[in-house]
């Protein structure tokens, strides 16, 4: 089968094309012929570890010192499953699902094993797999987070960062559960935020949201560049600060903050569970969030949809067509 293989950490030109051996299910896997995947902010920062130091040593200790272990990338992805382990029960061959592979990675390949008790559900029946391959990284965090907030309706939420793959479907999230949304990115990306239900929309190029006056019930910094004390002041009491991305001192210093004020910090070790991408296919299907794709590339052109994605002008998802 065709794979895209990552032999060294560096730059997207370390990706390339190759013929590997399609894998064989184990007894607690199904095989899945994968239609589409994706590329999101996370796969390049880890093929390049673009990352601070301390978390740099971290995916070394974890995935290779001098070399990916892990040859096959990729963290989500859409099709159909070819064939299934002896033990599997809930899936049979010529289901249509849409999954996250995780640490496990291997998305980004003609075919992948899932276990079946891992993140992997049946797929929106209303969704095409290039839409289904979008959610689940994005999806999956983004509720993790909102739904330790507790959002009621008619609370107010900040969400910053909202043009990319988390911030895109936080805000159909916010707006699902009831609340005011305003989201925060480039001018850009103002459009499709306004499409998918903010209420209010901020370019940070030109307008500081912590100067408006505004007091939020949740802020959530999808991306982590934020300064901590200002997204603090922004919330009204007992409000919560959601870390989307959180370095070493903002999880230091959130611990502190919320033993001694009533504002919550809400960032740090993340589960997710299949359940939740049933709720988010559930979602889908009624309407409440739909996928926003910036850009489409077949297999063969991963070099350049890397590249794309780590020039941020991404509004979205960019998806990668592996089987049509």
């Amino acid at each position: 089968m065709r794979a895209i293989v990552c032999p060294r950490y560096g730059p997207p030109d370390v990706l390339h094309l190759k013929e590997v051996e399609k894998p064989i299910p184990k007894n607690n896997e199904v095989l899945v012929k994968v239609h589409a995947t994706t590329v999101t902010t996370g796969d390049c920062e880890f093929r390049g570890l673009h990352l601070p130091l301390a978390w740099q040593l971290m995916v070394r200790i974890g995935f290779g010192l001098r070399r990916p272990r892990k040859k096959i990338l990729g963290q989500e992805l859409a099709g159909e499953i070819e064939s299934v382990g002896s033990d599997v029960k809930m899936f049979k061959k010529g289901d249509s699902v849409f999954a996250a592979t995780g640490l496990r990675l291997g998305a980004w390949s003609e075919y992948t094993g899932v276990p079946e008790k891992g993140l992997i559900a049946i797929k929106p029946a209303n969704m095409s797999y290039e839409e289904s391959a979008t959610l689940p990284v994005g999806g999956l965090h983004a509720l993790h987070l909102l739904g330790k907030a507790k959002i009621q309706s008619g609370q107010q939420v900040l969400i910053i960062g909202a043009g990319g793959t988390v911030g895109t479907i936080a805000v159909q999230l916010a707006k699902s559960f009831g609340a005011e949304v305003t989201g925060v990115d480039t001018g850009r990306k103002l459009e499709v935020l306004r499409s998918i239900g903010s209420d209010h929309v901020i370019d940070y190029t030109r307008e500081d949201f912590s100067k408006n006056g505004e007091r939020y019930d949740v802020v959530f910094d999808v991306v982590g560049k934020s300064s901590f004390s200002v997204c603090v002041r922004s919330l009204k009491e007992k409000g919560s600060y959601l870390l989307g991305n959180p370095g070493l001192s903002q999880q230091v210093r959130g611990v502190w903050t919320s033993l001694t004020s009533s504002k919550r910090i809400i960032g740090g070790m993340v589960s997710y569970h299949a359940e939740d991408l049933v709720f988010l296919k559930e979602l889908a299907e009624t309407g409440k969030i739909r996928s926003v794709i910036d850009r489409r590339y077949p297999l063969e052109q991963i070099v350049e949809a890397n590249r794309y994605v780590e020039s941020g002008q991404k509004t979205g998802n960019v998806v990668i067509t592996v089987q049509s």
